[in-house]
C-alpha cells in the first residue's frame, strides 16, 4: 500500500531491486518435470552441477501453465555465455544485440541466456540505443531478480526449476495468468520505446492465451504505434510470422486493427480489411491457417503471404490491363511492385518471394481449360498451392464457382475423363501452329560447333 501511494504521488513506479519472489510448489502450480523435454532438463541439470543457477524460463513455463504445448524450451542461467559454452561440447555463442548460447542436445537446440542486468543510469550500466530509445546492443549481465524485471510481461517472468519442481515468480505472473490479464513489467511507454515489437507481442499473447491487456499497457499502444516503423524488417517479419501462425491469426489481426497497429505493417492491414471482398478473402485464408495449426499440419509462409498481398496485386494489375497491357506481363509487373514495396517493411526472403510469385502466376492459367494447357498446369511444382489459392478465391466470391469445380474434377479424373472435360476453343481463338524447324545448313552446323 505504501509503495503504491508513493508511486501515485511521484507519478512513477518504484523499483525494488531486492524484491523477494514467490516460490510456488508443484502441488500449487501443477507442472511436472516430465512435461519438460529431456534435452532441456539435461541442460539445466548440467549447469546446476557446475555450480550455476539455471531455470526453464519464459514462454515454455507460461504455455504449460495455460495448458498449451510449448514449441521450444529456453533456459536462463547465472553463467556467462563463455561459461555456458565451456559446459557443453556441442554449443556456440550467437547474437549481437544480446549474446546467447545454442546448446545442441541430440536433435534439439536449447537456447541458453545469461541473466540480464539493468541498463539505466542508476545501475551504472548503459545499453546502446538509437535516438528513439530502442535498444540496439545490450550485453549487460545481472542477477535473477534483475533479469525478471527486464522481461516484458509478468507471465513471461516465470522461472521453473525441474530439480525442485518449483516456480520462482517475482512479478505475480502466475496470478495474472489465472486472472486472464496481460500486465507489463515496468513503465509501458519506456518498455515499448526500448523494443516496439513488444506492442505486437502484446496483441499476439492476448489473442493466443485469451487475455485482456492491462489498461496501463494498452493505453500507450495507439499513440506509440509509429515506433514500429523503426524496427528492422527481419525482426518485423519474424514477429509477423509468429503472429500469423499462432493458431489465432484471425483474433490477432482483428485486435491489431482495434489497437491501431494495422497501418504500415502490411497492405492487408492497411487497405484490404476495409474492402468487403478483400476482407472476406483474407479472413478465409487466416481461418484456414488457424485450422491447419490446430490440426498440427505444416504452414507455408509463401502461401500465407500470397493470400495477404493478393488484393494489393489485383489493385495494380487491373489498371494495367485496362490500359491495354498484355495480361501476363502486366501481372508480373504488379507482382514485382507489391513485393518491392513490402521489402521496405518486411524482409521477405528470396525463397518465400519465389513461392509467392509461383502461386500468383498460376492464377490466370486456371482460366485456360482448353487444349493441352490444363495438363501443363498440373505439372507445375506449385500446382497444389496454386489450386488451394484458387479455391479460396472461389469461396470469397472473387472467382466463379464453376472454375473451382472444373479444376477439382480435372485433378481427380482419369486420363480418359480429363480429355472429355476439356472445353472447346473460344470463338475466334486462333489455333496455334508449331513452327517447323528449318534444317540446319552447313554454315549453321559450323557455327553451332564453334559456340
Amino acid at each position: 500500500m505504501i509503495r503504491k501511494l508513493i508511486s501515485r504521488v511521484l507519478g512513477r513506479k518504484v523499483r525494488d531491486p531486492q524484491r523477494e519472489p514467490a516460490i510456488i510448489a508443484a502441488a500449487e502450480h501443477g507442472l511436472q518435470r516430465e512435461q519438460i523435454s529431456r534435452a532441456c532438463r539435461r541442460t539445466v541439470e548440467a549447469l546446476q552441477e557446475h555450480g550455476y543457477q539455471a531455470y526453464i524460463v519464459g514462454g515454455a513455463v507460461r504455455d504449460l501453465l495455460a495448458g498449451l504445448t510449448p514449441k521450444d524450451f529456453d533456459v536462463a542461467t547465472s553463467a556467462t555465455p563463455e561459461q555456458v559454452r565451456h559446459c557443453f561440447r556441442r554449443s556456440r555463442i550467437i547474437g549481437r544485440r544480446f549474446q546467447i548460447v545454442h546448446v545442441n542436445m541430440g536433435a534439439e537446440t536449447i537456447e541458453v541466456t545469461t541473466f540480464r542486468g539493468h541498463h539505466d543510469e542508476g545501475s551504472g550500466n548503459r545499453a546502446q540505443t538509437d535516438e528513439q530509445g530502442r535498444v540496439l546492443r545490450d550485453n549487460v549481465f545481472g542477477s535473477q531478480s534483475e533479469d525478471a524485471a527486464r522481461r516484458d510481461f509478468t507471465i513471461n517472468a516465470l522461472y521453473y526449476d525441474p530439480t525442485s519442481e518449483t516456480i520462482v515468480d517475482y512479478h505475480h505472473g502466475v496470478a495474472d495468468l489465472r486472472q486472464k490479464t496481460l500486465r507489463m513489467i515496468g513503465d509501458p511507454k519506456t518498455r515499448y520505446r526500448e523494443d516496439p515489437v513488444r506492442m505486437l507481442r502484446a496483441v499476439r499473447l492476448a489473442a493466443k492465451l485469451g487475455l485482456a491487456i492491462d489498461p496501463e499497457a494498452r493505453r500507450p499502444i495507439r499513440e506509440m504505434g509509429g515506433l514500429i516503423e523503426n524496427v528492422p524488417p527481419s525482426r518485423l517479419l519474424d514477429e509477423m510470422l509468429k503472429l500469423l501462425t499462432s493458431g489465432h491469426a484471425v483474433r490477432c489481426v482483428t485486435q491489431l486493427r482495434e489497437e491501431g497497429l494495422h497501418h504500415g505493417l502490411l497492405p492487408l492491414l492497411d487497405v484490404i480489411l476495409d474492402q468487403a471482398l478483400g476482407e472476406r478473402f483474407v479472413l478465409l485464408a487466416l481461418e484456414s491457417t488457424d485450422r491447419r495449426v490446430r490440426e498440427g499440419k505444416p504452414i507455408s509462409p509463401g502461401f500465407l503471404f500470397a493470400t495477404l498481398l493478393w488484393h494489393e496485386v489485383l489493385a495494380k494489375w487491373e489498371p494495367l490491363k485496362a490500359r491495354g497491357e498484355p495480361a501476363i506481363p502486366a501481372l508480373f509487373v504488379a507482382m514485382d511492385e507489391v513485393l518491392e514495396a513490402q521489402a521496405e517493411k518486411l524482409a521477405i526472403t528470396r525463397r518465400i518471394a519465389g513461392d509467392i510469385k509461383d502461386i500468383w502466376a498460376l492464377q490466370p492459367r486456371f482460366e485456360q481449360r482448353t487444349g493441352k494447357r490444363p495438363y501443363g498446369v498440373l505439372q507445375q511444382p506449385r500446382f497444389r498451392a496454386g489450386y488451394d489459392f484458387l479455391l479460396l478465391r472461389v469461396e470469397s466470391g472473387e472467382v466463379e464457382a464453376a472454375v473451382g469445380e472444373w479444376w477439382t474434377g480435372f485433378l481427380h479424373a482419369s486420363d480418359e475423363h480429363r480429355a472429355a472435360m476439356l472445353l472447346p476453343p473460344a470463338p475466334g481463338e486462333a489455333k496455334r501452329r508449331r513452327r517447323r524447324r528449318r534444317p540446319a545448313t552447313g554454315s549453321d552446323q559450323d557455327r553451332g560447333l564453334a559456340e
